[in-house]
């Protein structure tokens, strides 16, 4: 390290409470505050011993707000490129509709009906992979059974739960 980052690198230890004040003032926060001293301290590392400078401190002073001037007008910049606008009803998610709240409501509750009315292994089965997230073999080891005798009872349910949803689409109910 040359003589001017050696020295400029003891006065920012030493005149470090009185840096971090002034460049609070400028940037706002105590932590981007110690943000800049550090940033402060990386280009002190790379001044060089030619010229001479005949005022240290109030070089590393000018540096210090320089570098934190920087900082904000960094700040200033990035915040103009993300300005949030308003949100697209493109992308916003859609509120459905009465009548389609109304018809998932029907749905649900033939649905509940079609699984009340399934034989009691095939509903545990249904109810440990759908609702609780089980993985096959992993009911199949809770149950004593096969992961084939799984796999059949969760096809039945569907099976059965997709002919009920069909029955009120269609018109028929099934007597």
């Amino acid at each position: 390290m040359n003589a001017n980052a050696t020295i400029l690198t003891e006065l920012l230890l030493k005149e470090r409470p009185s840096l971090l004040r002034l460049i609070r003032r400028i940037v706002g926060t105590t932590s981007d505050a110690e943000d800049v001293t550090q940033t402060l301290w990386l280009r002190i590392q790379t001044v060089t011993d030619t010229p001479p400078i005949n005022d240290k401190q109030a070089y590393l002073y000018r540096l210090a707000r320089n570098v934190a001037l920087d900082r904000l007008r960094a700040g200033e910049r990035r915040e103009a490129l993300f300005v949030p606008g308003p949100i697209s009803e493109e992308i916003a998610a859609p509120v459905p509709s009465a009548e389609r709240h109304l018809i998932d409501q029907e749905n649900l509750g033939i649905v509940l009906a079609a699984i009340a009315g399934l034989s009691p292994r095939c509903r545990e089965v249904f109810i440990l992979r759908k609702v609780e997230n089980l993985r096959v073999v992993d009911i199949a080891d809770r149950l004593g059974i096969s992961p084939s005798m799984v796999t059949r009872h969760l096809q039945n349910a569907l099976t059965h739960c997709m002919a009920r949803l069909a029955e009120t689409e269609t018109g028929t109910d099934g007597s």
